[in-house]
């Protein structure tokens, strides 16, 4: 069922997007610099200043960079959880390590099935 909806989820938003890139297919002219800017850099920079692109594209291209910006923005504020995280998976596994260790050595030299016993879950109560 939630995957029926997905689908008609997704089938609706590209009408959507497909009717506003219709009803905006109007070439616009994007500058890359200002005027003035441009002006004194026009020389040096050997690609070109403006481009004619549809509507569409640039609020297509808008949406995009915008989703991009906001994942590089989440990724950088949740480092510090995900390097807390390692470090405590990290902890964890060095001192299961520790507890099979101690184990081993609590056992050495008894009967391998009183070990077995030692070693199974008690039951509360």
């Amino acid at each position: 069922m939630i995957r029926y909806l997905r689908y008609l989820f997704i089938a609706v938003l590209a009408i959507c997007l497909i009717v506003l890139a219709l009803a905006n297919s109007q070439t616009i002219t994007l500058h890359l610099l200002p005027d003035a800017v441009k002006e004194v850099v026009v020389g040096y920079l050997p690609i070109p200043m403006q481009v004619d692109v549809p509507l569409y594209v640039a609020i297509f291209a808008g949406i995009a960079i915008g989703v991009l910006v906001g994942f590089v923005w989440e990724w950088f504020r949740e480092m510090k959880h995900r390097s807390v995280a390692s470090k405590r998976t990290r902890e964890a596994q060095s001192l299961a390590r520790e507890v099979v260790r101690l184990k081993e050595e609590k056992n050495e030299g008894k009967d391998d099935v009183l070990a077995l016993l030692d070693d199974a879950p008690r039951k509360a109560g």
